[in-house]
């Protein structure tokens, strides 16, 4: 390295946390608050104000078995990790899955009570309805504004306690040193300077890539640049092809007709004005879109709905 050089390193500024989130959406700014109530120095960044993260977009609801609604039987958390398993096509790891339906109740509540304002029912609970792949009315919803209500929620949360946000950064790479990460990359968009950050441990919230995609529901923000991130430090990638889409749509635009209107017994007709859904998952029709998505599976229903004019010409009775 040349004099100057020495001198452009020397005067670079250097930021420090225990902990640094990459991203801002409702897993990054959670795991920050986690990590924040252990004692640890954490930090978030995000190439977006965290409140415009494509977690606001999400209308239709979240899961978790508290079994509020009416039903023959009641909803536990064990019927929830076995539809999620199966939906998966048994390929989910069940000691994650386990974790996320026996928290998910406790969650849910813990979000109620940080001050989400979720539906209720004529009681008083928070209301539950159904939605796809489940056998029980488990969704929680916030009218079709969920995502947004739990987002700003968290996000009063985060600034309450004085985590920092570094918001219109983004990582340019993770810094590996002897088969370490030791920090990142980060570059400040609005005053375009590279500034190192450097953290003991590294975690990466950055959602989904369905931008990979010319028509997507997803926000133009997700190129899957926190996979890259992973990819270009040597952590090999698994499941790839797996890639979360929503399956309704307003046909031209992309912009994502909620689950909860199939839920409300919105109908799916092809060209012949058919319900063809009853082809595929009889029992649940139309709420059972997400159980064709499984690899393999999802590859035959689709082929063999687009021979028979199903897909691609379909239209959403309301």
């Amino acid at each position: 390295m040349d004099y100057e050089g020495r001198i452009l390193l020397y005067q670079m500024e250097l930021l420090s946390h225990d902990i640094l989130v990459i991203g801002g959406g409702l897993a990054g700014l959670r795991a920050a608050l986690e990590a924040k109530r252990a004692g640890r120095d954490v930090a978030v960044l995000s190439k977006v104000n965290p409140l415009r993260s494509h977690s606001v977009a999400a209308q239709g609801g979240i899961n978790a078995a508290l079994g509020n609604a009416p039903a023959p039987v009641k909803d536990t958390w064990e019927n929830h990790a076995f539809d999620t398993i199966k939906g998966s096509d048994y390929l989910a790891d069940p000691d994650a899955v386990e974790v996320m339906c026996r928290e998910g109740i406790e969650r849910v509540i813990e979000m109620e009570h940080w001050g989400t304002l979720f539906s209720r029912t004529g009681d008083g609970k928070i209301a539950q309805r159904p939605f796809g792949g489940a056998d029980f009315p488990r969704t929680c919803y916030a009218a079709d504004r969920t995502g947004h209500n739990l987002l700003h929620v968290l996000y009063e949360q985060l600034r309450n306690l004085q985590i920092p946000v570094y918001e219109e950064w983004y990582a340019f790479s993770l810094v590996v040193d002897d088969g370490r990460c030791t920090g990142i990359l980060g570059f400040h968009l609005f005053e375009g300077r590279i500034i190192p950050i450097q953290a003991r441990a590294i975690l990466l919230a950055t959602g989904g890539y369905g931008r990979v995609y010319l028509r997507s529901t997803n926000a133009m923000i997700n190129t899957g640049s926190g996979t890259y991130l992973a990819y270009q430090a040597g952590v090999p990638l698994e499941d790839m092809e797996f890639v979360q889409f929503h399956p309704t749509s307003l046909y031209g635009t992309n912009i994502l007709i909620t689950e909860a209107a199939r839920g409300e017994e919105g109908y799916l007709i092809n060209a012949k004005g058919e319900r063809f859904m009853e082809r595929y998952v009889p029992t649940l029709m139309e709420l059972g879109l997400e159980t064709l998505s499984p690899g393999g599976f999802r590859r035959r229903s689709t082929r063999d709905a687009a021979l028979k004019g199903d897909m691609f010409t379909s239209t959403f009775d309301i």
